[in-house]
């Protein structure tokens, strides 16, 4: 999915990259501009300006201030999966490449380079990435939500 989050929704923002969504994260926008780039960039606003939201044909008006009630509330309204993907940067959205080890030594904390066999890295900021012990708290995290929004009564 193709989504364009306001500003009032950073952290929702990266925790989609992180299920593998393109998320455009502009910062601080006007409503006029973010109701053109969703246009120009066939992107679905999400908003918490449920003013914005009756403006804006297709967007989503996201309920909530606490994360794992929006990120339920949009994994349900469009059906998504919850697994998480190493496919995009969640700082710039760009795609991540996976990295031969020996390219990321000295680039890593040793105990890392030595625990870890795959990373990846972002074709843009160069930010990089491993599935270490914040990877097992966030799949824990996800678990629980793809468990709630599988139950129609959560």
């Amino acid at each position: 999915m193709n989504f364009l989050c306001d500003h009032m929704l950073g952290t929702l923002a990266k925790w989609l990259r992180f299920l593998g969504n393109d998320v455009a994260y502009p910062g601080p926008l006007d409503d006029n501009e973010l109701i053109a780039v969703s246009g120009r960039e066939d992107r679905t606003l999400l908003t918490r300006d449920r003013e914005l939201s009756g403006r804006t044909a297709g967007s989503v008006f996201v309920a909530s201030d606490d994360l794992d009630a929006q990120l339920l509330q949009v994994l349900r309204h469009f059906k998504l999966q919850a697994d998480l993907s190493m496919t995009r940067c969640s700082v710039c959205n760009a795609p991540l490449r996976g990295v031969e080890k020996a390219e990321i030594r000295g680039k890593v904390p040793d105990g890392v380079y030595e625990r870890q066999e795959e990373f990846w890295r972002c074709a843009s900021c160069g930010r990089i990435y491993w599935q270490g012990s914040h990877w097992q708290s966030m799949n824990a995290r996800m678990r629980g939500i793809r468990e709630r929004a599988e139950d129609s009564t959560a």
